[in-house]
């Protein structure tokens, strides 16, 4: 184990002295040689550490410097700032980023609300679409026969998810499986929605942004800031 991390170490070091000797050159291609394991280490360390800062959003890093900090860290050599001040440094950047990210969503969102809105105004005007106090819409596909579930309740369910635009974005069908949790634990249009059915329903439901995800949906997801989400809920079981 220890010859193995000091092959990583080698290798990330190797990986800062070449990138950061190409990043001075102006014919700069960032490809990949392979050819090695070191090379392949190499290349790992590298893109999964990029992947992590890309979804945290810091993707204005200046490489050069990242570069010569982490050749630095490396080698053992004396920081040029002290450790809390980069701390510091860092704790104020990544508020700025999360800021910047809050602003680009809630931009996002305000047309893809107002596009949601149009949706859910024509949707309710449907003679088999009913809405609730907290602007829930829901079709009864067909009714069951057993108990209703509260909130504090587990329930197992069959469901498909699309956006208004037809895209299907999640769906317990294709892996031909439920899926059991509690109730108290998912968006509020599905805590809501779900309390209105009794096993053995299937219900089609229209949630507003605000009863979804709103501003925040879950990262890697096609759905986006503000979106209605249509969800097909059979629900098979209601757990002891």
């Amino acid at each position: 184990m220890k010859n193995y991390l000091q092959l990583i170490t080698l290798a990330a070091a190797l990986f800062g002295f070449i990138l950061l000797s190409a990043c001075e050159s102006e014919n700069y291609n960032p490809s990949a040689d392979l050819s090695s394991e070191a090379d392949s280490v190499s290349y790992s360390i590298g893109y999964l550490q990029g992947s992590g800062m890309a979804q945290e959003g810091m993707t204005d890093i200046d490489m050069k410097n990242f570069l010569a900090g982490f050749q630095q860290a490396l080698s053992e050599t004396d920081p040029e700032l002290e450790m809390g001040s980069m701390q510091q440094i860092i704790q104020g950047y990544m508020m700025e980023v999360q800021q910047r990210q809050e602003m680009e969503r809630e931009e996002q969102a305000e047309g893809n609300r107002a596009e949601g809105q149009t949706f859910l105004e024509e949707n309710a005007e449907r003679e088999d679409v009913q809405v609730t106090e907290s602007g829930l819409q829901y079709r009864v596909i067909e009714e069951g026969s057993g108990e209703r579930p509260s909130a504090e309740d587990e329930v197992e369910v069959h469901y498909r998810g699309t956006l208004i635009s037809g895209e299907e974005f999640d769906s317990s069908y294709k892996n031909d499986q439920t899926v059991t949790f509690p109730l108290n634990q998912v968006i509020p249009g599905w805590t809501e929605g779900v309390q209105l059915m009794r096993e053995g329903a299937t219900y089609e439901f229209f949630i507003p942004s605000e009863l979804a995800y709103g501003t925040n949906p879950p990262q890697g997801s096609i759905i986006l800031p503000g979106s209605v989400l249509i969800f097909d809920v059979e629900l098979i079981d209601i757990k002891e």
